[in-house]
């Protein structure tokens, strides 16, 4: 590999499928696959984002819950709301599962009690940021955002895909088709350089792969200090340069990798979707699984 800043062209795999079967085998197939309930814009002087955290928790989080904590600007706000729902007495016996360093931080502050995620776990609800999410199918990334050494994409995607209900706070330009930019791929840190070399080759001419730094610039080969997660694992971040024309087919390619572990990417049915704009609130409900990913 002359350069691991290189790709392949998607054109000819990268299809849509489409497949009525839920992923988790258990959901009955509801029509229509996902529905459109626009809100009224608030008037008042707060964020779109911070009117769409505390939509989020007056509506889905109920007294006695285990909720899964997300990680980023909105579910920071979320938290806070949380929180203060919690001092008003207007919810109770809510227990918090943080998904990262930073979330248990900003619970601890609001005074939210907390525990720690076990595979077991029952979560009734979660509640996250999305780097990105694709327009109709709900494939999400996660990820992207600069990682403490502590801190676990695996046991964030862990907690979503646990969850009875899960709702992405993003703002609407983070909702669209033909996403491009990074995915992040966690793979096994020895021999990582071939595992590099083999998704470079897969992706010759629509992507770049990069390993992350833990400290410093970003490079093909992540410098002289790389990321590595509390797991022990590199991060490769895979940038897109080319539209992708379907996560959940690029997700599938990542999974037969040798040395990867995991990835940023998530489809998690059902699923909804609270966009922030500043004309109000959008919500998207994902009902029904159409396409076949192993993305867990």
């Amino acid at each position: 590999m002359a350069s691991i800043a290189s790709f392949s062209s998607l054109s000819t795999w990268l299809l849509l499928h489409s497949s009525t079967a839920p992923l988790d085998g258990r959901r009955k197939t509801i029509t229509p696959n996902f529905v459109r309930m626009p809100t009224r814009s608030c008037l008042d002087d707060t964020s779109s984002l911070l009117r769409a955290a505390q939509y989020t928790v007056d509506t889905y989080v109920k007294s006695g819950m285990i909720v899964g904590l997300g990680s980023g600007h909105a579910s920071d706000m979320a938290i806070q709301h949380l929180g203060l729902q919690l001092r008003r007495g207007n919810l109770k016996d809510v227990v918090g599962i943080p998904m990262s360093v930073a979330s248990a931080s900003e619970a601890a502050k609001a005074g939210i009690p907390l525990d720690t995620y076990q595979g077991s776990s029952q979560i009734d609800f979660a509640f996250n940021d999305a780097d990105a999410i694709e327009e109709g199918t709900f494939v999400a990334i996660i990820g992207r955002r600069k990682l403490l050494s502590e801190e676990s994409i695996i046991q964030e995607k862990s907690i979503l895909n646990a969850a009875d209900k899960l709702v992405f706070i993003i703002e609407e330009n983070q909702y669209k088709g033909g996403l491009e930019g990074s995915i992040p791929v966690l793979i096994q840190s020895l021999n990582w350089l071939a595992t590099a070399e083999e998704i470079d080759d897969m992706f010759l001419g629509d992507a770049e792969v990069w390993r992350r730094p833990g400290i410093g610039q970003a490079g093909p080969l992540g410098g002289d200090f790389p990321l590595v997660t509390r797991e022990g694992h590199n991060v490769l971040d895979v940038i897109f340069t080319s539209p992708i024309a379907s996560l959940a087919e690029v997700a599938k390619i990542f999974d037969k990798v040798d040395g990867v572990v995991d990835h940023g990417v998530i489809s998690k049915i059902p699923c909804t979707v609270v966009i922030a704009s500043p004309n109000g609130l959008n919500i998207l409900d994902k009902l029904t699984a159409d396409i076949e990913c192993k993305c867990s």
